[in-house]
């Protein structure tokens, strides 16, 4: 049992790779079952002669992204960069202003502009984020990222990553895994910022997409971004995504809400050891605390399905000694 192993002993049954940035790979994390249980699962899946031995390139790790690698609350970072940019191309589209749900987010209004549901969110996000290459999308995110900051905090969303998350892929990295985000996210949105943020090139993101079509400009072939969702890669859209995407299932994922339920099973459910985590938000003074009544990253029944199915419910808490970097 991992509980009667100590630290020591972890730390000497890991691979030096993975040791590389010091004694303690996970400085942030508080000694506990949750440190112990991911210590444990990488030791054993790198032990060459180990039972529980994986080859490097079937280690591959999931991670969604709000909540997970960075705050999600009071909105989701893109549902803001949303409005921002409706509210800039306001100007040149009068018309919006007869629709109430585009009114509402010219005027940034937050709750109006949610209270259309995900057909008004579609189209916000339609009119918003489309009409233009991948490239010079991921180019305006990435611009506006340099400059929007967070209503509670001040400081640049690329600020408020979970930096014992920063520690985990790092970790894991050293230990001969593949990193992947599989976010319900827009995939070209979070590629702007995965680089240079987490580490993660933009080839190793899943996310949701619009549709894209060939187009010729000047004689070059151009793809460009349709007002239509091509697909949503959250719930049970995650396992499609990875099978789309990574074409293996990992052994490792890392969730915060019920969107993560799936993938989490589809991890989890493989042969061999496996390794599920959920990160639980729980700490309203560093942080925010939410859970199953949250209008944003609702957890209720991953974390119900968390003890039968071996999943680590991660306080934020408890478990982590800081939170931001």
């Amino acid at each position: 049992m991992i509980e009667r192993r100590s630290f020591a002993a972890l730390l000497f049954a890991l691979p030096a790779a993975a040791l590389a940035q010091g004694a303690d790979p996970l400085p942030s994390w508080r000694d506990g079952p949750r440190k112990r249980a991911l210590l444990e699962f990488v030791a054993a899946v790198t032990r060459e002669g180990s039972a529980d031995y994986v080859r490097p390139s079937a280690r591959i790790a999931v991670f969604d992204n709000d909540g997970t690698l960075w705050v999600e609350q009071p909105a989701y970072v893109q549902l803001l960069f949303i409005l921002d940019r409706i509210r800039a191309l306001a100007p040149a589209n009068p018309a919006w202003q007869q629709d109430a749900v585009f009114r509402a987010a010219i005027a940034g209004d937050l709750h109006g502009a949610m209270a259309g549901g995900n057909e008004g969110l579609m189209r916000l996000a339609g009119a918003a984020m489309a009409g233009n290459a991948p490239e010079e999308f991921q180019a305006i995110a990435a611009e506006w990222l340099k400059t929007a900051r967070h209503p509670k905090w001040n400081r640049p969303y690329t600020a408020l990553v979970y930096q014992p998350m920063l520690e985990v892929l790092r970790f894991l990295r050293a230990a001969g895994f593949g990193t992947f985000i599989v976010s319900g996210g827009g995939v070209e949105f979070v590629r702007a910022f995965s680089e240079e943020t987490y580490g993660i090139p933009p080839h190793q993101v899943v996310g949701s997409s619009f549709a894209l079509t060939v187009d010729e400009e000047a004689g070059r072939l151009m793809l460009r971004r349709e007002p239509r969702v091509d697909f949503i890669d959250d719930g049970p859209g995650k396992p499609i995504g990875i099978a789309r995407h990574i074409g293996s299932r990992p052994i490792a994922a890392f969730g915060n809400s019920d969107g993560d339920y799936e993938m989490l099973r589809y991890t989890t459910e493989g042969a061999g050891r496996r390794l599920g985590m959920i990160i639980r938000h729980d700490d309203a003074e560093r942080e925010f605390a939410y859970d199953r009544e949250s209008h944003i990253g609702r957890l209720a029944r991953a974390l119900d399905h968390a003890p039968t199915r071996g999943w680590q419910a991660v306080s934020m808490r408890d478990d982590w000694a800081r939170v931001f970097g």
